[in-house]
This record gives structure tokens, sequence and C-alpha cells, in this order.
């Protein structure tokens, strides 16, 4: 597992929780969907990521 990509799941869970902080304080569902599925889908990226390299070594 690279750095870079790393850095780039991380900024993605980050992102999706930020969006959907402001789809929650803002009452809009779509940007709530929207940060949830980004949310997840860096998370799950991360843990893929993590059993690649878990089965390397």
């Amino acid at each position: 597992m690279s750095v870079a990509q790393t850095i780039k799941h991380k900024t993605q869970e980050f992102k999706g929780r930020i969006t959907e902080g402001i789809g929650r304080t803002t009452r809009n569902r779509r940007l709530q969907r929207e940060g949830r599925t980004d949310r997840v889908s860096g998370s799950l990226k991360r843990a893929v990521d993590k059993a690649k390299d878990a089965f390397r070594r």
C-alpha cells in the first residue's frame, strides 16, 4: 500500500464526513447520502489495502 493511496483514501473519507455533516445541518438528504457514500467507500478502500498489505508479508 503506497502512501499516496493511503492519503487519497483518508481524504475521501474525510470529505465524506464533511459532506455528510453539511447535509445534516442543511437537512439536505442528497448531500447526506453522497457524504455517507464517500465516507464508506474511503473506509472500505483503506480496509482492502490493509488486507492486501497483510497478505504480502
